[in-house]
C-alpha cells in the first residue's frame, strides 16, 4: 500500500496554496507559489530526475548545441 498518490499530494499541495493564499493575500500565494516550484525542482534534481545540463542546451543559455554560422 502506498502511502500517497500523485492526486494527494496534488490535493494537499492545492489546500496549502489556499490556506497561503487566504493568509498572506496574493502576494503569499505567489510566494508560495513560486517557492515550491523551487522545492519541486530541487527534488527532482535530486531524485535524479532532472538535467539541469539538458535545460541549459535546450534554452540556449550554455551556448553549445547551436550552430554558429553568419
Amino acid at each position: 500500500m502506498s502511502l500517497s498518490t500523485n492526486t494527494q499530494i496534488g490535493l494537499i499541495a492545492g489546500l496549502l496554496l489556499a490556506i497561503a493564499g487566504i493568509v498572506g493575500g496574493f502576494g503569499g500565494f505567489v510566494l508560495a507559489l513560486i517557492l515550491g516550484a523551487i522545492g519541486l525542482a530541487i527534488g527532482r534534481w535530486l531524485d535524479g530526475d532532472l538535467d539541469l545540463s539538458e535545460l541549459s542546451e535546450r534554452s540556449g543559455l550554455s551556448g553549445r548545441g547551436r550552430d554558429k554560422v553568419r
